[in-house]
Order: structure tokens, then C-alpha cells, then sequence
């Protein structure tokens, strides 16, 4: 599609846009909203599921659509996420307890999963690797966008509405998304006598599968030693092993293994998994903090973390115009990772609004900056009839450390509060004194002993102010120590994403920068009629 008007890929770009920002939105909309919704279903325990089901299933659509978009095409793909991701939002809004809502969110994931896939892909297909830095600052700056009105709607929503309307308000965004990208976007006809790696398939997802879960139950439901956690790792590492034997033998693998000899795709591909482990601490967590300890509600929480969205959008756009002006992209990663690290260690000490739009501020720089790098580099690595698949590969990295960063931050945050919960009520002053409580009343109140009810202010609240006088201050002390507690367990979660961002920003330096290409054609490949790019100015040529 290289060599259509500049005006027709412009109207694409619009529709995959739209797609984009549907998928963004829905997911941002839930971030400040999440654990107030989770409270109101009385699932909890099941906080990180929420989060990990919707990667998962998401992690495993965008590895299978990316060699299949290269078959058959991007467009029929996009389509079928968008239409899965709205049926997963509004069958997410009639959930009526946490287990429906996991389901349903799941869904949503495969959706968001195509999506995302695609989309990233058909911008490499409309435009040269030197181009398409603008353009990938541009496809960040909506997630930075719907990062900044999301959080804010989805507080607003939860506080002042029914939490069911966060997933239905923007289904017509889908439909639109939908008519845009069936009526503009244009149809690529099939590559000639290419199979489907089936098996590949198979076990691919049967590696991905037990994988997440085991790091989503170790140090939660099961034990790390546990058999069930050593179980599923050991199918993971079977069906890894059979999965790297397919790959070697199938003619058109799903997944070429050609492609990690490459160290721009291996050394990309691992930092990405490294910075969305962080990531997605900073982004689950911080929810947790400032509506958790500081007692902020959702709605004032959304504020909070825009700081952060907009400082991205702004960052990522002016990255972006750099890259295509100047052709160079490393640069931005050596100092948009130590900004992020920078961030997030401002959030080990953070203990007040100011300091939290603070750390917000200084990660959301940092993130605009080096984001839109390493799918770049990546893209601009092979060649173009490997566009989807290398595209997928790096989603992949990105979706498993984000959700195995979930899993192992929230073992981190388990284990840690456990010790600090019981050390605050043991505390005198979180001790609720039997002589001047009935022990009945007592027993009540210590099950607000749970940061979970914490995320719920209206009913801590109305329980408070239904006490009796003489009760009520012990009662607030207690929520005190709890919060403290919290706040405590949270400065060792966001120090472990610390630590984490560190061996992303020393994996930086081992990054080969390879020229950007003026054109999709790599050298030897014949350049399609119609297109007045110079075959010679298509060479991959390492610095």
C-alpha cells in the first residue's frame, strides 16, 4: 500500500485511528474505576485476574493474527477485532459477579489483541521506516490521549453513575471505527500457495497459556513450590520445546525463529518485555495508592494520573517528528528509559497528591519518549513480507512482561502486606479495646481490616458515621494503620518496577541502530509499480 496518494493513506490512517482509540479507551476508562467496581462485585482476590485474563487472551490474538495478516491481509483481521471487542464490552457490562466479568473482559482481550496487532502493522504498510516514526508517535499520542481522558470519565462514571456504563458509553465509537476501516481501508489479495502453521498454533498457546498462569497463581492461590505451579511450568517448558521443533520444520511457521538471530528484533523484543513489566506496575498500582492510602476517589484519581497521558502525548508526538526528520532513533530510548526509572522511583517515597503528579509527570516523559523506539527498530530490521509477524513477536514480548509484571508485583504486594497488616493491628493504636467495644461490634469492624474495602470510600464512610460516638475514633485509627500499611507494601512494588526499568536502560546500549529506510522495499526486493522510491536508498546498513 506504499504506493498509494499521501491523501488516500492519510484517510486510512484516520480509520485505523478510530480503531485505535476504541480499543485505548475502553481499557483506559477502566483503570481508576477498576478496583471500586472489583470492591462492588466482592472479588478482590480476584483483582489481578481481571487485568491478567484481558493480557492473556490479548497476548495470544496478537501472535496468531500476525503471520495470518500477512497472508491474508490486515483489513478482515481489524474488522473481527473491533466487532470482538465490542461484543466483549457489553457483555462486560452485564456482568453480575467477578467471574462473568473475567469472562467477558477475556473477550475484550482477543479484540484488543487483533487490534492492536494490525493496526501497528498497517502503518508499517502505508508508510517507509522513515516516515513511520511520525506516524508510530502519532498512534502513541491517541493511547497517551485516551490515557488522559479515560482515567478522569471512567472516575467520573463510577463515582456519579451505574460502573455498567464504562463499558457501553463508547460502543458507537466501535461501530464508526468499523464503517471507516470496511469503507476505506483496501483490500490485499491473498499471498499464493501459503499455509497455516496449525500446530505452530496450537502450541504456542499451550506455551503461553500455562506460563501466565503459573505466574498469575504462585504466591497467591498456590504456593511457587506448589505442585500445580510446578505442573504448569513444566507444560510451559514442553510444549516451548515442541513448539521450537515445529517452527523448525513447518514451511511457513508462525512464529520464524530466523527472526531472533536478528539482535535488533531479540534486543527490542527483551526490552520491551522489561519496560511493560514496569509499566504495568506503575499503571496498576498507583490506582491503588492514591485511592487506597491518600482516600482519594476515583474521580479525583483520574486527575491524578493525567499528568502522565498528557506529558506522554506531547513527548511522543515531538519523538515521533524527530525521528522522521533526523532518521535516528536509539537516542531516544537512551534517555526516555532513565526518565521512566526516574519516575517510578519517585514513587517509592511518593506520600501526597503533589508528589504523585509528580512521578506521574516524570514517567510519562520518559515513556514518550521511548516507546514508539523499539517497534520501530523492530519493523525496520526485516523485511516487509515479515511486517505482521515481527510486529506480533514484539506485542508478544510486551503483553507476557506486562502480565507476568502484574503477577509478580502482586506476590510482592501479597506477601509484603500480609507482614505489614499484621504488624499495624497489633499496633495500640489500630487495637480495638474490648472493654469499650461490644465484642460483637468488634468482630465487625475487623473485617474493614482489608485494603480492599479501602478502594470503597461511600461505605467506609456511612459505616463510620453509623458507629457510636465513643467508637468512631478507633474505628478511623484503624483505617489508618491499614492505610498505612498499604502505602508501606506499595514503596516495595514500585521499587521492584524500579529495579526492573534499570536492566531495560542497560539492554539499551547493546541496541544496533540500523539506518531507516526511505521505502518498504528491502535490497532485492523489486519495488511496486506506481512507487518512485530508489530501490538504493533501501539498504540495511548497521552504524
Amino acid at each position: 500500500m506504499e504506493h498509494l496518494s499521501h491523501k488516500r493513506k492519510i484517510t486510512i490512517m484516520f480509520g485505523i485511528m478510530a480503531a485505535m482509540f476504541f480499543a485505548a479507551i475502553n481499557q483506559t476508562i477502566t483503570s481508576t474505576a477498576m478496583p471500586r467496581i472489583i470492591a462492588i462485585l466482592d472479588g478482590m482476590d480476584y483483582y489481578t485476574w481481571t487485568i491478567n485474563i484481558y493480557l492473556l487472551t490479548s497476548t495470544i490474538a496478537t501472535v496468531l493474527v500476525g503471520k495470518l495478516s500477512d497472508i491474508y491481509g490486515r483489513k478482515p483481521f481489524i474488522l473481527i477485532g473491533i466487532l470482538l471487542f465490542m461484543i466483549g464490552a457489553f457483555l462486560t457490562g452485564t456482568s453480575s459477579d467477578v467471574y462473568q466479568f473475567i469472562i467477558y473482559r477475556g473477550i475484550q482481550g482477543i479484540g484488543a489483541g487483533i487490534i492492536q496487532s494490525t493496526a501497528f502493522t498497517a502503518v508499517g504498510d502505508l508508510f517507509s521506516p522513515r516516515e513511520r516514526g511520525k506516524w508510530m508517535g502519532y498512534m502513541t499520542a491517541i493511547f497517551g490521549f485516551s490515557s488522559v481522558l479515560g482515567p478522569t470519565l471512567g472516575g467520573y462514571l463510577v463515582d456519579n453513575m451505574d460502573w455498567h456504563w464504562l463499558f457501553w458509553i463508547f460502543l458507537p465509537l466501535g461501530i464508526v471505527a468499523f464503517i471507516m476501516i470496511l469503507m476505506l481501508f483496501p483490500k490485499v489479495e491473498r499471498r499464493p500457495s501459503e499455509g497455516i502453521d496449525y500446530l505452530g498454533s496450537l502450541f504456542i498457546t499451550t506455551t503461553i497459556v500455562p506460563l501466565l498462569l503459573a505466574f498469575s497463581w504462585a504466591g497467591t492461590k498456590y504456593e511457587w513450590g506448589s505442585s500445580e505451579i510446578l505442573g504448569l511450568l513444566g507444560a510451559t517448558l514442553v510444549s516451548a520445546i515442541i513448539f521450537v521443533f515445529v517452527q523448525s520444520k513447518v514451511k511457513n511457521p508462525i512464529l520464524p525463529l530466523h527472526l531472533f538471530k536478528n539482535s535488533v528484533v531479540t534486543i527490542s523484543n527483551i526490552i520491551g518485555f522489561i519496560m511493560n513489566f514496569g509499566l504495568m506496575g506503575a499503571m496498576i498500582y498507583i490506582s491503588f495508592f492514591v485511592q487506597g492510602v491518600l482516600g482519594i476517589s476515583p474521580t479525583l484519581a483520574g486527575y491524578v494520573t493525567m499528568p502522565m497521558s498528557i506529558v506522554m502525548v506531547v513527548m511522543s508526538a515531538i519523538a515521533g517528528q524527530l525521528i522522521a526528520k533526523k532518521g535516528k532513533y536509539k537516542r531516544y530510548a537512551l534517555i526516555g528509559v532513565p526518565i521512566m526509572i526516574a519516575g517510578m522511583a519517585i514513587m517509592i517515597v511518593m506520600n501526597s497528591v503533589g508528589t504523585a503528579i509528580l512521578s506521574m509527570a516524570v514517567f510519562g516523559m520518559g515513556l514518550g519518549l521511548a516507546m514508539p523506539v523499539f517497534s520501530l527498530a523492530t519493523q525496520n530490521a526485516v523485511s516487509h513480507k515479515e511486517l505482521g509477524v515481527v510486529t506480533a513477536s514484539n506485542q508478544l514480548f510486551r503483553n507476557l512482561g506486562g502480565t507476568i509484571g502484574i503477577a509478580v508485583m502482586g506476590t510482592v504486594m501479597s506477601n509484603n502486606l500480609t507482614t505489614n497488616l499484621k504488624n499495624a493491628l497489633q499496633s495500640s493504636s489500630s487495637t480495638l479495646d474490648p472493654s469499650k467495644v461490644d465484642p460483637a461490634l468488634a468482630e465487625k469492624l475487623r473485617a474493614f481490616a482489608d485494603p480492599q474495602m479501602l478502594m470503597n470510600k461511600p461505605v467506609l464512610e456511612a459505616t463510620q458515621a453509623k458507629l457510636p460516638a465513643e467508637v468512631q475514633p478507633m474505628f478511623a485509627q484503624m483505617i489508618d494503620s491499614i492505610r498505612d500499611a498499604l502505602g508501606t507494601t506499595l514503596s516495595t512494588v514500585f521499587l521492584t518496577g524500579t529495579l526492573v526499568l534499570v536492566v531495560a536502560f542497560v539492554l539499551v546500549f547493546f541496541l544496533k541502530e540500523l539506518p531507516l529506510r526511505t521505502t518498504n522495499q528491502t535490497a532485492g526486493e523489486s519495488t511496486p509499480q506506481g512507487s518512485s522510491e530508489d530501490g538504493a536508498s533501501s539498504k540495511l546498513v548497521a552504524e
